[in-house]
């Protein structure tokens, strides 16, 4: 995942150089990110099918000629509409793709007792790519220009992800079920999860997936603008974000544990009501320290929320369907992502200000949290009836 995830964090790296040779404006030089992203949640559920079929490896290695050949062809662009073409089709939807659902789908199959941070730490290797591939490329950049560095990651991820592919099992082992948790019983997969309809469950998580992540991206998203708009630099700004997505990681291994303890939605419930009250934070307080400080507990607080999706879909969805139901989920928040960046900014255009663009995230939050609850309060109910 830190290999096949690369290609959603170095388009940010190359905009300024990519913008000044095309000679296009700044909105049309961030095209490429969002339609990678767009085909990043599509080709998710595709992989996904893929992998009930054939084994994660089939996936894998599809995703390594995709992303080898979105690399190759972005480098040889003519222009952006050709840049775009490959981040969108080859990098996003048969490339990048194929490294993140399927591998978070397939680890939940892999595991009972330790599901949750066997998750964790698949998941975190999307936040790894962020960390280390952006001042990689950037050194790249600097001394070679763009077009190299991208041949140098088509080559990479050519090589790279196929030995990786090998040492993946074709097909993950017959259904355990999970065991009891503290003397009390553990979701088990229905044909009607949380007494619903499998449609019915996956389309209420999927608006979850995106309630959420829309008010995850305000701070993700924004927060070097915001920091510019108060005095404070972008350097700044860019250090936050650095500092959320390190501790992000942290929260992703955190959550995992708690999952394993109380379960996939409770934990999905406690991260979406610390994330709520991170955002909550940022309206009063708005000095530098206490920016950093936020910052930080932003990214403890919500870093485990999304790979929670794939332990409750695992916990309560037939596990033959995982992984195109952990796809579709998944889906869903990658699109609240792209949702929220573009919305927050529509709100700051049209109140000039951030904090009306937190409290629209406040209001997403609330959305994900009661969501969450009605869906837990539904399993509890059908629990007590089948004892009945």
């Amino acid at each position: 995942m830190t290999v096949g995830s690369c290609g959603m964090y170095v388009v940010a790296v190359v905009l300024p150089a990519v913008q000044a040779e095309f000679g296009v404006d700044r909105a049309e030089a961030s095209l490429p990110y969002t339609a990678l992203m767009v085909g990043f949640g599509l080709g998710g559920v595709l992989m996904g099918r893929l992998a009930d079929r054939h084994g994660v490896r089939v996936p894998v290695l599809l995703g390594s000629a995709g992303i080898a050949a979105g690399f190759a062809l972005a480098a040889s662009a003519p222009g952006i509409g050709v840049f775009t073409l490959a981040h969108g089709l080859f990098l996003g939807l048969l490339g990048c793709s194929a490294t993140f659902a399927p591998l978070v789908a397939d680890t939940t199959l892999w595991f009972v007792r330790r599901r949750g941070i066997a998750v964790a730490v698949c998941a975190s290797g999307n936040y790894l790519a962020g960390a280390f591939w952006p001042p990689v490329v950037q050194s790249i950049v600097d001394g070679y220009g763009w077009r190299s560095a991208y041949f140098g990651l088509a080559g990479i991820s050519l090589v790279v992800l196929p030995l990786l592919a090998l040492g993946l099992r074709g097909r993950a082992p017959a259904f355990q079920a999970a065991p009891a948790r503290a003397g009390r019983p553990a979701p088990q997969p229905s044909a009607r999860p949380f007494g619903l309809a499998p449609a019915q469950a996956q389309a209420l998580l999927c608006v979850a997936g995106v309630a959420c992540c829309v008010a995850m991206a305000m701070p993700q998203v924004h927060i070097v603008a915001y920091c510019s708009d108060l005095g404070y630099g972008a350097a700044r700004g860019a250090q936050m974000m650095s500092l959320m997505l390190g501790f992000g990681i942290v929260s992703r291994l955190l959550s995992g544990a708690i999952c394993d303890r109380i379960g996939g939605l409770p934990t999905l419930l406690l991260g979406s009501a610390l994330q709520g009250l991170a955002l909550l934070l940022f309206l009063p307080f708005d000095g530098l320290v206490s920016l950093y400080v936020i910052s930080a507990l932003f990214g403890l607080f919500q870093g485990g929320i999304v790979p929670s999706y794939a332990i409750i879909v695992r916990e309560h969805f037939e596990p033959a369907e995982a992984g195109a139901r952990v796809g579709t989920v998944l889906m869903a928040t990658l699109f609240g992502m792209a949702l929220g960046g573009w919305m927050s900014g529509k709100v700051f255009d049209l109140t000039g200000s951030y904090h009306a663009a937190f409290l629209n995230g406040i209001a997403w939050n609330l959305l994900n949290l009661t969501i969450a609850g009605l869906l837990l309060l539904g399993w509890r109910r059908t629990r007590r009836l089948a004892a009945a």
